[in-house]
């Protein structure tokens, strides 16, 4: 499948829910938003039913995302369904990994190739914050279980307000040198302007 400028399209992404167990301040307004009515969002086999059109199209690749998408209920019964589609070569999912700890063996035995992980800080207090209360440490609980169920690579994800030589950003690449982790690093989003950096 070609775009009007003739660029290759064989990638996917895939919003499973709009909802998450963290309130994280450059993402989410203090107030909240208005979540999406269970009844208007895909079930599990129309967006099979979408990915089987997109692979018959040239789609390889997919990545499941949300909001969190390990608060999806049957998130694993997804993946698998994904995962078992002929043509599908790389089946991904970008979590803040807090309910990693429990779902990587689960998603790498369902067909997930490999995770996405949101980490800002090294700094439990700080992550506490900057999520409105998240524990750091079922983060790192969620990148431990991802290495031993195979899922690879594993990417760590990385906002910064203005550049990589931030101390929470130098921090983060730090650890993710040391684990055998991949670091990208994501300009921070405006909530009010709109406005987001590029990766």
């Amino acid at each position: 499948m070609l775009d009007r400028y003739n660029r290759k399209i064989n990638y996917l992404r895939i919003s499973v829910t709009d909802r998450c167990n963290l309130r994280c301040r450059y993402c989410m307004p203090e107030e909240g938003v208005e979540f999406i009515p269970h009844t208007e969002i895909l079930r599990f086999e129309e967006i099979r039913e979408v990915v089987e059109v997109a692979a018959g199209m040239g789609v390889d690749k997919v990545r499941l995302t949300g909001g969190e998408p390990l608060v999806r209920k049957g998130i694993v019964d997804l993946v698998e369904m994904i995962a078992s589609i002929p043509g599908i070569k790389d089946l991904s999912m970008t979590t803040n990994g807090i309910l990693l700890d429990a779902f990587a063996t689960p998603l790498a035995k369902a067909g997930l190739i490999r995770v996405n992980i949101s980490l800002d800080t090294m700094e439990p207090e700080r992550y506490g914050w900057i999520t409105r209360g998240g524990d750091i440490r079922k983060v790192f609980a969620g990148i431990e279980a991802a290495k031993k169920a195979g899922l690879d690579p594993i990417k760590v994800n990385c906002v910064i307000k203005d550049d990589r030589n931030e101390p929470d950003a130098v921090a983060v690449r730090d650890y993710c040198i040391e684990n055998g982790l991949q670091v990208r690093f994501i300009k921070e989003m405006d909530l009010h302007e709109g406005t987001f950096g590029v990766v």
